[in-house]
């Protein structure tokens, strides 16, 4: 948490107030010792409403469950299968994007397979809409590579992080370690001839993140530090609620290793795991129709 900048001046209005006091006994400094009086705490009153707004406006800030209604990270990971795998994520990157588009979210691309969602709607804010996703999720189907037909079993692993204030986690500059590259992303030839990518590493923990959608390397700074900002934040959340015993909070949020859904186009099926429900307009829900699925998730595992 930040420290509070009100706190030095109302210490020492503090230390006025009590020196102007003790002139109250002397006869001839008296009168003006109450002027000089009434205007330090005035002051005082002053600078504690600003502090007490300024408290509350961090502590509300850094609150786990505002954080949980505010904006969104998407990351998407192939795993085992190959190219196929890479095709996979991003058929995912596709389905969530256009579920967004549908929902009047904005969506921003920060990296190849990574991209940050932002707004609320009837479904409830970015977070809250995806929140859900994170885990592994498997898919089989024929590649269209595949001249034998023979079914393939792909997976592709997802993050969903929620936006995180900068009072929310602290990050020491000497923990960070910076790379600097050019970008090889969206935006044409202007990107490409300074070293405006970004990678940070996280030096305690290992944690590597990559920003390189603008052109400028101080946005990108900044996008990585958010998506740093988020990460560690997942970590010490999982931390507070075990500590707490809430465990079912855990559902469907951080598991990043969790199998929890298997697409099976043969059969035209979603399956969720965790609530052991499946759907079965597999294309529709692939080109961005995930209302039905949000919504059952919501109501089986919300909390």
């Amino acid at each position: 948490m930040a420290n509070n900048p009100f706190q030095a001046q109302i210490d020492k209005l503090k230390e006025q107030i009590t020196q102007t006091k003790k002139l109250l006994v002397d006869p001839e400094l008296k009168e003006i010792a109450q002027v000089e009086l009434k205007e330090l705490e005035a002051q005082e009153r002053a600078l504690i409403n600003a502090s007490n707004q300024f408290l509350s406006n961090e502590t509300a800030s850094n609150d786990p469950e505002i954080i949980m209604r505010g904006n969104c990270t998407i990351e998407i990971r192939p795993g085992a299968g190959g190219d196929e795998a890479k095709i996979w994520a991003h058929d995912l990157l596709r389905m969530y994007t256009r579920f967004a588009d549908k929902l009047g979210f904005k969506v921003e691309f920060i990296d190849d397979l990574v991209i940050k969602v932002k707004g609320k709607s009837q479904l409830g804010s970015a977070y809250e809409v995806y929140r859900y996703e994170s885990g592994v999720h498997r898919v089989q189907r024929v590649p269209t590579t595949e001249s034998q037909g023979r079914l393939h079993t792909s997976t592709a692993s997802v993050a969903v992080l929620p936006e995180v204030p900068k009072t929310a986690v602290e990050i020491k500059p000497d923990d960070l370690e910076w790379q600097f590259m050019r970008s090889s992303g969206a935006g044409g030839q202007s990107v490409n001839k300074t070293n405006s990518a970004v990678r940070l590493t996280h030096k305690p923990t290992g944690i590597v993140v990559t920003a390189r959608t603008e052109r400028k390397q101080t946005q990108n700074r900044e996008i990585a530090l958010s998506l740093l900002r988020a990460q560690l934040w997942e970590i010490e959340e999982e931390k507070r609620l075990k500590e707490i015993g809430e465990a079912r909070k855990l559902i469907g949020r951080a598991q990043r290793a969790e199998k929890i859904r298997t697409y099976n186009y043969p059969q035209n099926r979603i399956t969720d795991h965790r609530i052991n429900q499946s759907w079965y307009n597999l294309p529709e829900i692939l080109d961005g129709e995930m209302t039905k699925v949000v919504r059952d998730l919501k109501e089986n595992l919300g909390h």
